[in-house]
C-alpha cells in the first residue's frame, strides 16, 4: 500500500487530510510538527511527503532540504497557505515535486497525489 506522510499543524486539517487520503486507499502517516516528521523519516521512508511550511518547530522549507539528502528521496508535494510567487519558488528549486496554496480542491490534491507518485524515469547518467 501507499504511504503518505502529512506533516500539518493544524489539528483540524491534519484529521481532514487524514480520513479524505485514507479513503482514497492511501495509507496515512501523520505528523503534527517538524520534530516528529523528522522521526518518522529516520525510521521509514514514505511514499509520498504531504507537507505544510508554518510548522511550530521547525520550518517546512528545512524538512523539504533535509528530505531531498536522503537516497532516494519521495516526492513532496507543498501544500501551504503561503502563496507568494518567491514561497512557491523556493519551494520547487528547494525541490518540491508541486506547491499548492490552501485551500485546494480534494480532487485538484488526489490529481497532484496520483501524478506524483506516477514511476518517473530514472535518471541516465
Amino acid at each position: 500500500m501507499t504511504v503518505i506522510l502529512v506533516v500539518e499543524d493544524e489539528l483540524a486539517t491534519l484529521d481532514l487530510l487524514r480520513r479524505s487520503l485514507s479513503k482514497a486507499g492511501y495509507e496515512i502517516a501523520t505528523a503534527p510538527d517538524g520534530k516528529t516528521a523528522l522521526t518518522i523519516l529516520a525510521n521509514s521512508r514514505p511514499d509520498l511527503l504531504l507537507l505544510d511550511l508554518m510548522l511550530p518547530d521547525i520550518p517546512g522549507m528545512d524538512i523539504l532540504k533535509h528530505v531531498m539528502t536522503l537516497p532516494d528521496p519521495p516526492p513532496v508535494v507543498i501544500f501551504s497557505a503561503r502563496g507568494d510567487a518567491s514561497d512557491i519558488e523556493a519551494g520547487i528549486s528547494a525541490g518540491a515535486y508541486k506547491y499548492l496554496v490552501k485551500p485546494i480542491s480534494r480532487d485538484k490534491l488526489l490529481e497532484t497525489i496520483k501524478s506524483a507518485l506516477s514511476p518517473r524515469p530514472k535518471s541516465q547518467t
